[in-house]
C-alpha cells in the first residue's frame, strides 16, 4: 500500500479522500490555491503545498506544479478526485513517467475511454446499444451537417473530451446547427482545451441511468446497482437515488450486466461509472463513461456498505478488490441533494460570497459531505458545489421524508450567497418525483409550471 498520496483537487472530495486516507494510516498531501489556503482539507492533511493563484488554470489544472508538489514532499500516489485532472490522459501519462502511481485508469484507456466518441464504439463492440449518432469526432460544420441529416433532429452536440455534464448543446433544427456548432466549439475549446465534437440524436424525455463499477484491471469487475440521476438543470445532476425508482427489476439487472459487459471488455481498474439514458419504452442506450470517482458516489456506499476511494486504493496499489459480486447486497435507498451556492430563481446563476452561517443537517442515517464553515468564501473560481446531504432509509417514502428534514434542518446563508437548498426540497415534494415518473425534463417542466401559476 502507498505511504503518501497527494490529492490533487479541492473542497468536499479532497476531504473525503484525506479522510479514507486517514483510516488507511496513508500520509496525505493536500493542495491549494491562493484562495483556498486555511480550506478544510488543508487543515486536516499531514502536510499542503501552494501550488498557484486562484484561477483553475494556474492551479489544479497546472499539471506541472502539482506533480513538482507530489516529487517534493515524498507522495509515490496521486489521487485525482472527479473533476480538473481527474480524466486527463496527458496528466496520467505524466505520473506514470515521474513513477507516480496514478489512481484511476491508465494514460492509454483514459485517452480510449475520455473520447467520447471513442468510448461510444467500444460500447457498441461490447453489445452495448448505442444512439444514432457520428461515428467518430467531427472537425468540420459540414461534416455534422451531414451526419445530422442522417440521424434526423432533435440531436444533441457533445464535446469529445467533455464530461460532467458540459460541453453539450441541443439542436432541434438544421437552422440551429450552424450557430451551435460555433458555440459548442468555442465552449469545448474553453473548457476542455479541445474543440472536438460529436453528436447523437437527443431523446427529449428520458431518465439517467448510472452504473457504479469496480475492476481489478485484470478483468475481473463487480458493479454495485444502478443510480437515477434524472433530476438536473442544464444536464448538471441535482439529486441522485439508488436504486432507481419506478426501474423494473428485471431492466435495471440488463442495465447493470451490460455496464460490467463493457468494463470487462477494457479489464477497467478501480472506480469507473457507465451511463445510460432509459426511454419511455424501456430501452436503454449507452450515453459515456466516467474514468474517476463520481460527485453522487455516497449513495451507494450507504446502501452497500463498500468504501469506493478504498477500493480506488487498493486496485492502484495492485492488492485487488476486497469484494466479489456475492459480497456486493444493497439494502435499502439513499437519496442525495447537492446544495449549491446558486440562484435557482434566477437560472441557477452562481452566488459567491463570504458564508456567515453554516449549520449542516445530522441525526439518523445522515451523511453531510461539506467542505463549508462559518466564514467560508464562496468565490467564481470554482463550481458551486457547498454540500452534498445524503440519506439512508428503508424505502423510497421514507428517504424522501428523511431528505426533506435534513434539508429543513440544513441552515446556510451570508451577503449574497443563495443556495438550492430550498428548491431541493421543493423537487422532493413534486408529485412527479414522488410517484417517480420524473425525466431529465423534470426541472425545466417545474420552471414552467410555476411561470404559469405566476401567470
Amino acid at each position: 500500500m502507498f505511504s503518501t498520496i497527494l490529492i490533487a483537487n479541492r473542497g468536499e472530495i479532497a476531504l473525503r479522500v484525506a479522510r479514507t486516507c486517514r483510516d488507511m494510516g496513508i500520509r496525505t498531501v493536500a493542495v491549494c490555491s491562493d484562495s483556498d489556503r486555511g480550506t478544510a482539507v488543508t487543515r486536516f492533511a499531514d502536510e499542503c503545498v501552494r501550488i498557484g493563484p486562484a484561477a483553475a488554470r494556474h492551479s489544479y489544472l497546472n499539471a506541472a506544479a502539482i506533480v513538482t508538489a507530489a516529487l517534493q514532499t515524498g507522495a509515490d500516489a496521486i489521487h485525482p478526485g472527479y473533476g480538473f485532472l481527474s480524466e486527463d490522459p496527458d496528466f496520467a501519462e505524466i505520473c506514470e513517467a515521474e513513477g507516480l502511481t496514478f489512481i484511476g485508469p491508465s494514460a492509454e484507456l483514459l485517452g480510449r475511454l475520455g473520447d467520447k466518441a471513442r468510448a461510444r464504439e467500444i460500447a457498441r463492440a461490447a453489445g452495448l446499444p448505442v444512439l444514432p449518432g457520428s461515428p467518430e469526432s467531427l472537425t468540420t460544420l459540414e461534416q455534422a451537417r451531414s451526419i445530422a441529416a442522417e440521424v434526423g433532429y432533435p440531436l444533441i452536440l457533445k464535446a469529445t473530451a467533455g464530461g460532467g455534464g458540459r460541453g453539450m448543446t441541443v439542436v432541434r433544427n438544421a437552422r440551429e446547427l450552424p450557430r451551435a456548432w460555433a458555440q459548442a466549439r468555442a465552449s469545448a475549446q474553453a473548457v476542455f482545451g479541445d474543440p472536438r465534437l460529436y453528436l447523437e440524436r437527443y431523446l427529449e424525455h428520458a431518465r439517467h441511468i448510472e452504473v457504479q463499477v469496480l475492476g481489478d484491471g485484470r478483468g475481473g469487475v463487480v458493479h454495485l446497482g444502478e443510480r437515477d440521476c434524472s433530476v438536473q438543470r442544464r444536464r448538471q445532476k441535482l439529486i441522485e437515488e439508488t436504486p432507481a425508482p419506478g426501474l423494473p427489476r428485471e431492466l435495471a439487472d440488463r442495465i447493470c450486466a451490460a455496464a460490467v459487459r463493457a468494463a470487462e471488455q477494457v479489464d477497467y481498474p478501480g472506480a469507473g461509472t457507465y451511463e445510460f439514458l432509459v426511454d419511455d419504452d424501456g430501452g436503454f442506450t449507452f450515453m459515456e463513461v466516467n474514468c474517476r470517482i463520481q460527485v453522487e458516489h455516497p449513495v451507494t456506499e450507504l446502501v452497500t456498505g463498500v468504501d469506493l476511494v478504498r477500493e480506488q486504493l487498493r486496485v492502484a496499489a495492485g492488492d485487488g478488490l476486497s469484494v466479489t459480486q456475492d459480497d456486493i447486497a444493497p439494502r435499502g435507498v439513499s437519496i442525495e441533494c447537492r446544495v449549491n451556492a446558486e440562484d435557482p430563481r434566477r437560472g441557477f446563476m452562481p452566488t459567491p460570497g463570504v458564508v456567515d452561517e453554516f449549520q449542516p443537517p445530522a441525526g439518523p442515517f445522515v451523511r453531510v459531505d461539506t467542505h463549508g464553515h462559518p466564514g467560508f468564501r464562496v468565490t467564481a473560481d470554482y463550481d458551486p458545489l457547498l454540500a452534498k446531504v445524503a440519506v439512508w432509509a428503508p424505502d423510497r417514502r421514507q428517504a424522501i421524508e428523511r431528505a426533506g428534514r435534513a434539508l429543513e434542518e440544513f441552515r446556510v446563508s451570508g451577503r449574497g450567497v443563495r443556495t438550492t437548498r430550498e428548491f431541493l426540497g421543493e423537487v422532493l415534494d413534486d408529485p412527479t418525483f414522488r410517484a417517480a415518473k420524473h425525466t431529465t425534463s423534470l426541472v425545466d417542466e417545474m420552471g414552467v409550471a410555476e411561470l404559469r401559476q405566476a401567470g
